[in-house]
């Protein structure tokens, strides 16, 4: 368990359990991890489906869920005074939901929509393909959503030893965000938590082999190109995880002054959008550009993007500029950390994950103490790794 003090008129709490679509070893399982997340709130053996969506809106509050390559997150966001409400409801939900079959069914249709909604948005679709090439072979591939196909396969039963497989108390963290002081969520938590099971025997995870470099194109009928490239990096346990993200910020960051924006956007007018980020697991990570542009200037858009990444590589970065990103780094950081919805998720699965509590007084403490040496070292691995391509045209 995490608890955070933090005055205020909201609070915030749920659990994390290291599982996710990496953990869907067969094609009858893609998408399960989603399913549950969907499923989990179809009513327990105590609880309706009608009780289980009304309780924390009743008091102005929201549950809710969501999952990633690796975690399953339930929590719920609400007025302070409310927490116990909130805390024995997702305790019920993890330990007790029973996945009607005749609910499930109805959530099948809701799913399939989503798998369509998503593929209908290039700019989001391209990512799943671009993990589709790049981890072929491996579960990083497929899609956090499954297929039509492996939907329509879920049953209740599945979802039911999903749960007590994966939502054990080694598996999972619980946390807290607000003004209730630590003793008193702690122990209201473990008595909630009680009927968790203690332990569970997991698929030792597997890091994925990359395919070979290479550019693809896939023919479509959009009327713009959307094109990701990228290379993997260290993980969340790496030294150099802070450099890595400084650099990614400096090449493509939020700010309109990154310099693939200022490259390709400012200058050029190439595109409308070009960013950069980083993906980090337990095991690795993985860097990624993206652009849309017309399709007669993806070739050239790609060259500037290699460009710019040799240059951040190759060129030290004078002391001073480099205090200047870093400090506009550290400011989107603490605003970053105004969204305590956020802020609570983030320390669940630091936590999770064996890092330190995450705060912008921490990200700032790290952020200064890199020197150009650890930026351009950062920027020299990924400019130097085998970068993969892949062009929706």
């Amino acid at each position: 368990m995490v608890h955070r003090h933090c005055p205020g008129v909201s609070e915030y709490c749920g659990v994390t359990a290291n599982v996710g679509s990496r953990d869907e070893h067969s094609p009858e399982e893609f998408g399960l991890a989603h399913f549950v997340e969907h499923t989990i709130f179809k009513g327990t053996h105590r609880r309706s489906d009608s009780y289980v969506i009304n309780r924390m809106e009743q008091v102005g509050g929201e549950l809710n869920a969501f999952t990633t390559k690796e975690e399953t997150t339930v929590y719920a966001a609400m007025p302070a005074g409310n927490w116990r409400r909130a805390t024995d409801l997702i305790a019920e939900l993890v330990t007790e939901s029973t996945f009607p079959a005749a609910k499930i069914d109805r959530e099948r249709e809701v799913i399939a929509d989503e798998i369509d909604s998503y593929l209908d948005s290039p700019a989001d679709s391209v990512f799943d393909l671009y993990d589709e090439m790049m981890f072929a072979g491996s579960p990083m591939a497929h899609n956090i959503l499954g297929t039509k196909q492996s939907v329509q396969r879920i049953s209740s039963e599945m979802c039911r030893d999903f749960l007590v497989s994966h939502f054990t108390a080694d598996n999972m963290v619980f946390f807290y965000l607000g003004p209730e002081p630590a003793e008193k969520v702690f122990r209201t938590a473990s008595g909630a938590f009680a009927r968790v099971p203690a332990t569970w025997a997991r698929t030792p995870r597997v890091s994925p082999q990359c395919c070979a470099p290479e550019c693809r194109r896939l023919s479509t009928a959009n009327h713009q190109s959307h094109t990701v490239m990228g290379t993997t990096v260290g993980g969340l346990h790496s030294p150099d995880r802070f450099a890595t993200a400084l650099a990614v910020n400096i090449l493509g960051g939020p700010g309109m002054n990154s310099r693939l924006n200022v490259s390709l956007r400012e200058r050029r007018g190439l595109v409308y959008t070009v960013d950069a980020s980083t993906a980090l697991y337990d095991d690795f990570g993985l860097v990624t550009i993206y652009f849309g542009c017309d399709h007669d200037d993806v070739g050239r858009c790609t060259d500037l993007c290699r460009r710019e990444l040799e240059r951040l590589a190759s060129d030290p970065l004078p002391l001073r500029s480099l205090a200047a990103h870093r400090r506009q780094f550290i400011g989107q950081a603490t605003l970053g950390s105004d969204n305590k919805e956020q802020m609570a998720i983030s320390t669940g699965r630091a936590i999770l994950h064996h890092l330190p509590v995450p705060s912008a007084a921490h990200t700032a403490a790290a952020l200064n103490a890199l020197t150009p040496d650890d930026l351009r070292r950062a920027a020299t691995v990924i400019a130097e790794a085998p970068l993969r391509t892949l062009s929706l045209l």
